[in-house]
């Protein structure tokens, strides 16, 4: 997991507990590389000698190699992503202790955020079918997972608050005493921006017409990894109406295949969008862009035209989705 800040004090201080937990981030493996002895047949040498993963269905050109790498740290925390990570109430009490009993153990979390520092309540979710409010036997855990959208740059803090009752045991099973124990857990990670995003639009002059806009936009990729793009799309604000100027751009009497840009760190791609005034609605009749939010109107004489945002879809190398919207993009005359 991330960097953990600190534990709360309290009563957790005078005996250890009978719960730890353990925070795992959960994340997709992807395919181990290993580099193979060029010529190795011709040296004497068995292919397989020089190969990290010896498979009889192995490429001795190829570096890839079937066998799946899970990931060895953290790794960075991109907005627009999904941060999913399981939580894991262990109880940590020995089978053979018949003194103490653990039961009621419950998860609770929720995300600081640099717009939110109080934190939001997080939605935990169970890593199997098992029952609400099913405590763990000894050796055994309770496991639930969440799922935060990244949607700012900055600091995070994920909060972890567990609560059980321990019951002290007399001759026979009996309970003696009890009390409800508490203790909270701080993990900090940082979340970075995946795709930098720079416009710039212009108007087109048309002599006899209304006037058109060009839209530009390059879109860089910050990260650590290749990311594959699903769609670029622009959402024109009434009156406007957009058409793509990039690979999906329409072209009558060619089905061809889209071929989406995949962007290596620190590669650049440059989209275009033509905006055009829609022709007149008739009477009364009313679309989804005239209920566009008041956020995108400017004051009177401001002398820019509101166009649209931008919306970017993408998929990262180990197939996670990602999706970033920007504020409202303007054109000045």
């Amino acid at each position: 997991m991330a960097h953990q800040r600190n534990q709360s004090t309290g009563e957790g201080l005078k005996t250890p507990h009978s719960v730890s937990l353990k925070v795992l981030r959960l994340s997709r493996p992807s395919l181990a590389l290993q580099y193979p002895l060029p010529n190795a047949a011709a040296l004497g040498i068995s292919p397989k000698a020089s190969l990290a993963y010896p498979s009889d269905n192995t490429d001795d050109n190829f570096i890839i190699s079937p066998a799946l790498n899970l990931p060895e740290a953290f790794g960075s925390a991109y907005v627009g992503e999904t941060f999913a990570c399981t939580l894991c109430a262990n109880n940590e009490v020995d089978p053979t202790d018949t003194t103490r009993n653990i039961s009621g153990v419950r998860i609770q979390g929720d995300m600081q955020t640099p717009s939110t520092p109080s934190g939001t309540a997080l939605e935990l979710s169970s890593a199997d079918d098992e029952e609400e409010g099913l405590s763990p036997g000894p050796g055994d855990s309770l496991q639930k997972i969440l799922r935060f959208e990244l949607k700012e740059e900055g600091n995070h803090v994920l909060a972890v608050t567990v609560t059980y009752t321990e019951t002290i045991l007399a001759g026979e099973g009996r309970a003696s005493g009890g009390r409800v124990r508490t203790f909270r857990k701080l993990y900090q990670f940082v979340a970075q921006q995946l795709l930098s995003v720079r416009t710039k639009a212009g108007e087109i002059s048309v002599k006899g017409g209304t006037p058109k806009f060009l839209l530009e936009a390059q879109l860089e990729n910050m990260g650590e990894a290749a990311v594959s793009f699903e769609a670029v799309k622009l959402n024109p604000k009434h009156p406007f109406k957009s058409t793509s100027l990039n690979w999906d751009m329409p072209s009558p009497g060619s089905p061809r295949p889209l071929n989406f840009p995949i962007l290596n760190p620190r590669d650049v791609v440059q989209v275009a969008f033509l905006l055009e005034h829609k022709q007149q609605q008739q009477d009364g009749e009313e679309t989804d862009d005239d209920q566009a939010p008041t956020a995108g109107k400017l004051p009177p004489g401001d002398g820019r035209t509101v166009l649209g945002q931008l919306a970017i879809q993408w998929r990262s190398a180990l197939g996670d989705r990602g999706s970033l919207s920007t504020g409202w993009l303007t054109s000045r005359r």
